[in-house]
């Protein structure tokens, strides 16, 4: 009996296991453990971070997406120039190619929401959609993970 119940409780832990329930599919894309970070109370902004990867023959782009708890929604790229970090909209979106992981991580690519309705609360998930060119849509959750979160790259930020 006393093996029967751990077998069982092992079995649910497995299952709710954070990234077999944040992984999606959307045709040839595969988009891996969306998440973002608790924000303070008054915070307008937050930061939205995952991988896709392509597993098409063809490169797809992502091009936008929603936020139920944020008025606006960016795609961002952050990268050094002449020694200064600097970071700015892409309003064409970015390109995944085939067999390509594009990662969207504090520091490089990521996703800007903005006007947050009310604060990230950490274990509390977001609703949200992502928009490709080819694939389409599809609603997907970001974890809220703690405010400090896994550390910016060297350089980078946090929003």
């Amino acid at each position: 009996m006393m093996l029967r119940t751990f077998a069982l409780l092992a079995g649910l832990l497995v299952a709710a296991t954070p990234a077999a329930a944040h992984d999606y599919k959307l045709g040839t894309l595969e988009i891996a453990h969306p998440w973002s970070r608790a924000t303070p109370k008054g915070a307008r902004v937050a930061g939205g971070y995952l991988k896709i990867t392509n597993r098409g023959t063809v490169s797809d782009r992502l091009v936008g997406g929603s936020l139920a708890a944020a008025g606006r929604f960016e795609i961002h790229e952050m990268r050094m120039n002449n020694g200064v970090m600097q970071m700015r909209a892409l309003p064409t979106g970015v390109e995944i190619r085939p067999g390509a992981t594009l990662e969207l991580k504090p520091g490089s690519f990521h996703l800007m929401f903005m006007d947050l309705k009310q604060p990230f609360e950490q274990g509390k998930p977001v609703k949200g959609t992502l928009s490709f060119e080819k694939a389409g849509t599809i609603e997907i959750e970001y974890t809220v993970e703690p405010i400090g979160g896994p550390p910016a790259p060297a350089g980078g930020h946090r929003h």
